[in-house]
């Protein structure tokens, strides 16, 4: 049985990507800041999980993860970085410690997670699957930093790809555009914008759901000849 680590697990993305792995008869780590968190969404979890509490700003933290996922399961097959953070401000109110935030979640978090994660890659011929944004592969208007963050995220993946090859690891992208999670309802509610104007933007007309960003994660984790690729889950909006 093969086994998935996702981190930023107990909602948005990272939960329903833990959904689907768990669908698809995956062990799954989920992994999260808050075990209270945890369990309130647990018993939408079918399957064999294993909760662990990590913050991946913390490097020894991210290796905690990866050991527990060994202890539990044995190995590691394939790992998830959706673990992120976002603020929307302009760059004049846009602080080093926010500024420190965002860098350490998105891309630090990102990177020694993986990091941590290869020697047991190598073993399984895994995969890792990043989570960036649309705001990464373009400038976000009032989001300098949380673009700028998610930019390294795209630029990582591509460069891990290559670095990675050679023992048959796989290195991918999804890059979101908006989706229907609660960071995107309590960032409506703080600029009085409504899901019907943000709609609007958007070719096919809605915004994405987590599900359909998780569907995009699952294949890129499975597909054996796909590496080094940004796939982007935006109904049309970077096209």
């Amino acid at each position: 049985m093969k086994t998935a680590i996702i981190t930023g697990g107990t909602s948005g993305i990272g939960l329903a990507a833990a959904k689907i792995f768990l669908a698809h008869d995956f062990n799954c780590v989920v992994v999260g800041r808050s075990r209270e968190r945890f369990n309130k969404i647990k018993s939408e979890l079918s399957g064999c999980v294993e909760f662990v509490s990590a913050d991946v700003r913390k490097v020894e933290d991210c290796g905690k993860i990866i050991s527990r996922a060994v202890e539990s399961f044995g190995g590691v097959d394939v790992l998830v970085n959706s673990a992120g953070i976002y603020h929307e401000g302009a760059i004049t109110f846009t602080d080093e410690e926010i500024f420190d935030d965002i860098f350490a979640t998105n891309v630090k978090g990102t990177f020694f997670t993986a990091r941590a994660a290869v020697a047991e890659l190598i073993k399984t011929r895994g995969a890792i699957v990043n989570v960036a944004s649309d705001a990464g592969l373009k400038g976000n208007y009032f989001c300098a930093a949380y673009s700028a963050s998610k930019g390294a995220v795209v630029a990582f993946t591509r460069s891990l790809a290559l670095e990675l090859a050679s023992f048959s690891i796989r290195v991918n992208c999804v890059a979101p555009g908006d989706i229907l999670t609660p960071l995107t309802l309590t960032q409506l509610k703080t600029s009085g914008g409504t899901l019907e104007e943000l709609a609007k933007i958007y070719p096919l007309g809605r915004i994405g759901t987590a599900a359909e960003v998780a569907e995009a994660i699952y294949f890129l984790a499975t597909a054996k000849f796909i590496t080094g690729a940004i796939l982007s889950v935006d109904g049309g909006l970077t096209a």
